[in-house]
């Protein structure tokens, strides 16, 4: 299952028709929250709850798992990544580029963030996926669990973390952006 695919599926066809997230919410009875996710890709959803959203949304389960054939290898660089409107992410000083968005079937989810300073303070997340981080440049502080457990990163440094760990990173006092890998699998 595509996880980023069915959540830009999701999301664009309830943003064409108009629809709140509250709206999809009420229609499948699922929470806002696990909308709000799933949009996001930070949850997978069971087949029964796809197929309430699918009903929702007017669609077919068919719609989430048709895959244009793509070739075995699909080329980019960081500079041609599609932007990802993710988490109100750019509240945050981040903007994720989708750097495989060519190559519609594929098990592994690889990420570009860019950070840039922010006032807000991003909340801790999890994902459903594990998680695999390389910082490219800059300084970031990378928090697990909560605000006590920080370890600082510079450039060249990797994180690897299991699904499910509450998680957040901030640019490092002093430092003017940041660019990351981050690879979803």
């Amino acid at each position: 299952m595509d996880l980023v695919n069915i959540a830009r599926i999701i999301k664009e066809t309830r943003l064409k028709q108009d629809l709140t997230i509250e709206t999809v919410a009420r229609k499948t009875g699922v929470s806002k929250g696990f909308i709000s996710r799933l949009e996001n890709f930070r949850v997978t959803p069971s087949i029964k709850t796809l197929s309430s959203i699918a009903d929702a949304l007017g669609i077919t389960m068919s719609h989430f798992f048709e895959t244009k054939e793509t070739p075995p290898c699909v080329f980019g660089t960081l500079d041609t990544g599609e932007a990802v409107d993710r988490d109100d992410a750019g509240r945050f000083g981040m903007q994720y580029t989708d750097l495989a968005f060519r190559k519609l079937d594929r098990a592994m989810k690889p990420f570009l963030i860019t950070y840039s300073p922010s006032k807000n303070k991003r909340e801790f997340l999890a994902h459903d996926n594990d998680e695999f981080f390389l910082l490219l440049d800059g300084a970031v502080d990378f928090l697990l669990y909560d605000e006590t457990n920080v370890t600082p990163m510079k450039a060249g440094a990797t994180a690897y973390l299991s699904k499910n760990i509450p998680h957040t990173v901030r640019l490092s006092k002093g430092t003017a952006a940041a660019r990351a890998l981050i690879v979803y699998c």
